[in-house]
């Protein structure tokens, strides 16, 4: 496979754009165009550094019939810049279910089928790739499927009534399905588990696309969709998915999982179990609590907590791409900070034409989160802005901790909103005045109310992200305007917990058949990374299977 690097592509390009910049920079004949089989794009970035002269740069691998004689001849051929063509192999993801045959996985009796809790992007691939495989895998969620679950999310914004077992949180798709559907990572990953995660989403429903753009993102709307036919898949293979379903306890014999109990429309269940996946999200901290207190390991992991802020998105198109902003996509942003006593300030789950959502799971707490739909229409763009939570911020030896930190600010958040989304102006933030009533209404599902969020976050944050502003105002023209809306409370960025296990078996440190996963357990954060644990995870459990008689 030969690729190139660095091909320029003009805004509004085509696929036929694509194959004439080849043809162009490879110099090819017309029996070297002949032998073209394949055009695969890599990766599409914008490049926006210089506003005049914003255009597309792309990676592009192809295949010919005899690649080793045209790399000779573009070697040799000065009139071509070769210092972007190589030759390379195409990383491609090694299952090790490929590498057996079906009768060689042992036959797991219901006692020994895999349990998996949870059906965020962790749990979901894992009991996809394990049904696929023929291990029959059954899923525990205490939420809804989500056609239901958008019910009750939707019936909670507009009444304000909260169902503590279906909401934004918990549910068919975990968080991310009330989220942009951002697929964009910060891992490394050389195995080809990204490209994996990547082809089962468009196996079942997403774009294409995905594989190769830059920052790529489903859409609140279309994940509907996507995780409905996972599940579908799942259930054709033998598995089965259980909604209204919530772990309540589990038993440990000798060192190893040997049941758990369920409960399920009221009615309480123990089920044998002896390989168990903890793919529980971020916010089940009732069952972060039940496993501590059955002596499962645990620890406290680094967070973050602050705010949404809010713009339009004209503001951040034309500080992002000048005059050509309404000729692309909607613009995005990263942004990062550190203040004088070396804390970290930073966005996070940028949503451009995005709403802010209330994200609440708890009665009586209150947060947000942002979302956005695959065509990112909305008039308004919102970013999570928050600050490093160090260990000696919270204090107590309990890996518990922040948890209890989290809840502790969610509970005066909804007090300052008296159930409401606290919304505040920038500059009535930074002088610590609360407004008699909101000078502009933001983009939220769920209602919003003046409020004072001063109130609300502790002073190192608070301090900080004042700090930070004006640093972020000289990045973003008109970023720290006065009139820029803060929307509280940002707290679920990612778990505050960590549930030990063990780095070769992915085993829970001390519990054989025990595997936590994904974004709650503390190994990922978002929703490629933690479907790449649920991929991990799976890989463990089917080589566990495979007959060695």
């Amino acid at each position: 496979m030969i690729r190139i690097n660095s091909l320029r592509l003009e805004i509004g390009y085509t696929e036929a754009d694509i194959k004439a910049g080849v043809i162009k920079k490879l110099r090819l004949n017309n029996a070297e165009l002949k032998g073209l089989k394949k055009i695969d794009p890599v990766k599409i970035s914008l490049d926006a550094r210089k506003k005049n002269d914003i255009h597309y740069t792309c990676s592009i691998d192809l295949e010919f019939d005899d690649e080793a004689v045209l790399m000779k001849r573009i070697g040799a051929d000065r009139r071509v810049n070769g210092r972007d063509i190589s030759q390379t192999e195409k990383i491609r993801y090694n299952d090790p279910f490929d590498d057996v045959h079906s009768e060689q996985i042992k036959h797991l009796s219901e006692e020994e089928r895999p349990v998996i809790v949870g059906f965020g992007p962790a749990g979901m691939i894992c009991a996809y790739k394990l049904a696929l495989a023929g291990l029959r895998p059954i899923v525990i969620e205490r939420g809804q499927p989500v056609d239901q679950r958008i019910e009750d999310v939707n019936s909670f914004w507009k009444t304000g009534k909260l169902n503590p077992e279906s909401n934004v949180q918990f549910g068919e798709g975990g968080a991310g399905t009330f989220s942009d559907g951002k697929l964009n990572t910060m891992i490394h990953d050389n195995s080809g588990r990204i490209g994996e995660v990547f082809d089962i989403f468009v196996r079942n429903g997403a774009d294409p696309s995905i594989r190769y753009i830059n920052k790529p993102h489903i859409g609140t709307d279309r994940l509907v969709g996507i995780v409905k036919s996972i599940r579908e898949s799942i259930i054709e293979h033998g598995g089965e998915v259980r909604f209204g379903c919530k772990l309540t306890g589990i038993e440990i014999t000798n060192g190893a999982v040997s049941a758990i109990s369920v409960e399920q429309n009221g009615e309480k269940t123990r089920m044998t179990c002896s390989r168990l996946v903890l793919a529980i999200g971020h916010s089940a901290r009732d069952t972060f609590r039940m496993l501590y207190e059955n002596g499962i390991s645990m620890e406290k992991k680094a967070f973050a907590v602050g705010v949404r802020v809010e713009h339009p998105q004209e503001l951040v198109g034309r500080a992002q791409y000048g005059d050509q902003y309404l000729k692309l996509p909607p613009a995005d942003y990263k942004l990062t900070c550190k203040t004088a006593d070396g804390r970290g300030v930073y966005s996070f789950c940028m949503c451009p034409g995005g709403f802010v959502v209330n994200a609440s799971s708890e009665e009586g707490m209150l947060a947000v989160n942002g979302m956005s739909n695959s065509d990112r229409s909305e008039a308004t763009a919102n970013s999570a802005l928050v600050v490093t939570v160090r260990e000696d911020d919270i204090g107590g030896a309990s890996p518990l901790a922040g948890v209890d930190f989290q809840r502790e600010l969610e509970k005066k958040c909804f007090d300052e909103g008296r159930g409401r989304i606290p919304v505040q102006r920038l500059d009535d933030f930074m002088n610590d005045r609360k407004a008699n009533e909101l000078a502009a209404k933001p983009n939220t599902k769920g209602a919003c109310v003046s409020g004072n969020l001063r109130a609300v976050l502790p002073g190192f944050i608070t301090d900080s992200l004042i700090e930070a502003m004006p640093s972020f105002g000289r990045t973003i023209r008109g970023y720290d305007n006065p009139d820029t809306l803060l929307i509280g409370l940002e707290s679920r960025t990612s778990s505050p917990v960590r549930i030990t296990r063990e780095e070769g078996s992915l085993q829970a440190v001390g519990v054989k058949g025990l595997y936590p996963c994904g974004e709650g357990a503390g190994y990922a954060g978002g929703i490629t990374s933690a479907a790449v644990d649920g991929l991990r995870i799976y890989e463990s459990i089917i080589k566990d299977c495979i007959c060695l008689n």
